[in-house]
């Protein structure tokens, strides 16, 4: 996978945790890109949960990271205006949309293991273009 343990990669995803913004200083993206994918590696499935400005964005997060997670990126959603939370589950797929009135802006990553060896952690707000310039697997 990559030259980063899982203990280092859990160590850079926790900087994000319950924070307001992004940890200081400014994160090398393909470091937190190898993290993600290295916890999510040692998990069963995941559960997303993006805080959007707009639709428009929190769906193209979305999509990003559903693509560099190996699940299919097409959701169908409703757009609404304001800011949005989406929720995508992993283990079924699905997806729901709503309004949001919070402030953070991110993505939280909930990684699910059915075993204890597993990573049974949630992650973020993560940023939103984390994966936007990463092409697909």
């Amino acid at each position: 996978m990559n030259d980063m343990t899982l203990a280092q990669a859990q160590t850079t995803l926790r900087a994000f945790t319950c924070g307001d913004s992004e940890p200081e200083p400014h994160p090398d993206l393909s470091l937190v890109r190898q993290a993600l994918l290295q916890v999510t590696h040692h998990s069963d499935y995941q559960l997303l949960g993006v805080c959007a400005d707009t639709a428009d964005r929190g769906i193209a997060a979305l999509q990003s990271y559903l693509r560099a997670l190996g699940y299919p990126s097409e959701v169908d959603l409703q757009e609404m205006p304001g800011s949005v939370y989406i929720k995508f589950n992993g283990k079924v797929g699905s997806s729901y949309l709503d309004s949001y009135t919070g402030t953070y802006r991110g993505v939280l990553v909930s990684c699910q293991s059915q075993f204890a060896e597993g990573v049974n952690e949630t992650y973020g707000h993560l940023p939103l273009n984390l994966f936007n310039d990463v092409q697909p697997v």
